[in-house]
């Protein structure tokens, strides 16, 4: 009943809430499939490998298809709430789906998934740049200079690339840097093709000398798997297309803005990332098998350690998961921006009504 007071509402105040809260969106469809899309890709694309190692392709296929659908479900569902509730705030339809409490449900959980993804990218800053560094100077060992400190550098990059980024007016200019970093992933996908073709099963290289017998047995793929590591793989496939914060915030801001509209970039992003995981996923086991590591970069550390294509590889990956995080902190300033206007429209009116 209280769910159906909501719609209700939302469906006879539809168009005095449109009239509150609407404003032109100036980002283009591309920009925003880029937006979003870069909003989708996270680090677990490094994890990808290791989940298909410990489920099997068929099983893998399996799972990262039905979350892919359940996410395209989910946005499809938000969209329409927020048709109905009048509101591309998330903050805004919890007040008005379940008062006070839903309104700080809505920021609390918003927010902490935000800190979470913002904390995981530069998690990756603080160690992979430190090692991108020494292995362009050809240090063996580091040598505790200041800048091969991972602390200092997440500094200097959330200052210095983070932080300008993510203040620019229109969220528009941020798909240019989503389409950089989306091509920085493209070219790891790349790359890790180029050794799939010409470096069939690297177990030899990894410092693990297999019994002749045994070898034929470790370069096998396998279908489905099911052992002691299969359940940590499930959060990487549970998380892999996770971009729900981001999108009101995107549909906002989108031109010319329609839910299917909406829709349509939703699918191209979620259809995207989805090609670009199972590929990625694929190579990188059909190159190490059951030897993959968490993080496939570490994997091939082992085998091309100085290596002039790794080392650019490396510095792709850390540029794309740089330029994910002034998305995620941008729609959350943008979101809090649109708030602090609107309470400040409600105080400037109780004051005129006084």
């Amino acid at each position: 009943a209280q769910s159906q007071k909501f719609l209700t509402n939302g469906i006879m105040k539809k168009k005095k809430y449109e009239e509150e809260e609407y404003h032109p969106g100036h980002t283009s469809f591309g920009m925003s499939v880029f937006n979003l899309s870069n909003a989708i890709m996270g680090s677990g694309i490094l994890g990808l490998s290791f989940a298909m190692a410990n489920t099997g392709i068929i099983l893998f296929v399996i799972l990262l298809l039905g979350v892919a659908i359940l996410s395209l479900y989910s946005v499809h569902l938000l969209l329409v709430t927020a048709k109905e509730g009048g509101s591309l705030i998330y903050e805004k339809l919890g007040e008005r789906a379940f008062g006070w409490p839903g309104k700080m449900a809505a920021f609390g959980s918003i927010t902490l998934q935000n800190i979470g993804a913002m904390s995981s990218y530069l998690f990756i800053v603080k160690y992979e740049l430190p090692e991108v560094i020494r292995a362009f100077l050809r240090l063996e060992e580091n040598s505790g200079e200041w800048y091969l400190n991972g602390n200092y550098a997440v500094v200097l990059v959330s200052i210095g690339i983070i932080l300008p980024l993510s203040l620019l007016k229109n969220l528009g200019y941020l798909g240019y840097t989503s389409g950089f970093s989306l091509s920085c992933m493209v070219f790891f996908l790349g790359v890790v093709r180029f050794l799939f073709i010409y470096c069939e099963c690297l177990i030899a290289a990894l410092h693990f000398t297999p019994h002749p017998d045994d070898h034929q047995d470790m370069c096998t793929p396998k279908y489905f798997v099911f052992n002691s590591q299969t359940a940590y793989t499930l959060p990487i496939l549970a998380f892999a297309f996770v971009c729900h914060p981001e999108v009101l915030p995107i549909y906002s801001e989108l031109k010319d803005r329609s839910r299917r509209k909406m829709q349509t970039v939703s699918n191209l992003s979620i259809l995207a990332m989805l090609v670009m995981y199972l590929l990625s996923a694929l190579f990188g086991y059909l190159t190490f098998y059951d030897h993959v590591e968490a993080e496939l970069l570490h994997t091939f550390t082992k085998v091309y350690k100085f290596d002039t294509m790794l080392l650019l590889v490396r510095l792709a990956v850390l540029t794309a998961v740089t330029l994910t995080v002034p998305i995620v902190l941008k729609l959350k300033i943008t979101c809090l921006g649109k708030q602090y206007e609107m309470h400040t429209k409600c105080v400037l009116l109780a004051f005129k009504i006084n």
